[in-house]
């Protein structure tokens, strides 16, 4: 099982219950050393409050939430996507983050061109690069189940994301999440290929049923996630980084009190990952 020591909360896990300021605070109470942050949350607490508040509390930030949905329907929206994604870039570096999180965009509005979504990913993540690379932050894509494929992510394995990683070069790695990745028969494969370009490792659990496809993620050890073996292989690359625990849970877990939710989360880290 992987070490206590190397687990991190992802403040979706409990978006519903706290501010940044009282996630921060809960995490560190219960001796969890690491938190991902979302960049609404960081709006509303201000990004000079947080890095103070990180810093005060002795928390590992393990990644930033999150940049990307570069696809867009005209030149002047890609722009604005691109202005906005090196704002990321810049809180990230203050945050002093591990990686930045790129979950990279589904097709444009009114679009069915999925290559031309895909280049448009290549090409907004080719001109962000050099601000990341300057900034000293690099980009995690996480691929996305394919289920996104049309508003969220046309990434959607992990080859895919490795493939951008060889086209790009330095200062682009992946982000490996059980929920979107457990289902690939080539997962094994993939994970052994990414090597030291994985930057984030995120767990959760697929549930039967799954009732919401964006909003009923399970905690571990509720589903038919195999976490442990894909934990194995993870580390077997040589990859010792924090592993996120990031749960959706609108009908559960977001209705649960805060501190129960942080509890169970530590359990069953130890009892499952």
């Amino acid at each position: 099982m992987a070490n206590p020591a190397r687990m991190s909360i992802n403040q979706a896990t409990t978006r519903e219950q706290h501010s940044l300021a009282q996630a921060i605070a809960a995490y560190a109470q219960a001796g969890v050393p690491g938190i991902s942050i979302w960049r609404d949350k960081l709006a509303e607490s201000g990004l000079s409050d947080a890095v103070r508040m990180v810093a005060d509390h002795g928390l590992q930030v393990s990644g930033l939430c999150r940049a990307g949905m570069f696809p867009a329907t005209d030149a002047a929206a890609r722009q604005a996507c691109l202005d906005d994604n090196k704002k990321a870039v810049d809180e990230a570096a203050a945050l002093k983050a591990d990686c930045l999180i790129v979950v990279a965009g589904g097709l444009p509005e009114g679009s069915k061109d999925l290559p031309g979504a895909r280049r448009m990913i290549r090409d907004g993540l080719g001109a962000l690069l050099p601000h990341a690379l300057a900034a000293g932050v690099p980009l995690a894509i996480e691929p996305l189940h394919p289920m996104y494929a049309g508003d969220r992510c046309a990434i959607n394995t992990l080859s895919q994301a490795l493939d951008l990683c060889d086209d790009l070069g330095k200062g682009v790695g992946v982000a490996v999440d059980v929920y979107h990745l457990w289902w690939d028969p080539d997962l094994q494969v993939q994970i052994k290929r990414a090597g030291d370009r994985i930057l984030a490792f995120h767990v959760c659990d697929w549930l039967v049923p799954t009732t919401d496809l964006l909003l009923d993620r399970g905690m571990m050890g509720d589903g038919v996630i195999d976490i442990a073996k894909i934990r194995e292989w993870v580390d077997g690359t040589g990859y010792d980084g924090l592993i996120e625990v990031e749960i959706f849970s609108a009908e559960n877990w977001w209705k649960r009190p805060g501190d129960e939710v942080v509890r169970t989360c530590l359990q069953r880290f130890n009892e499952t990952v």
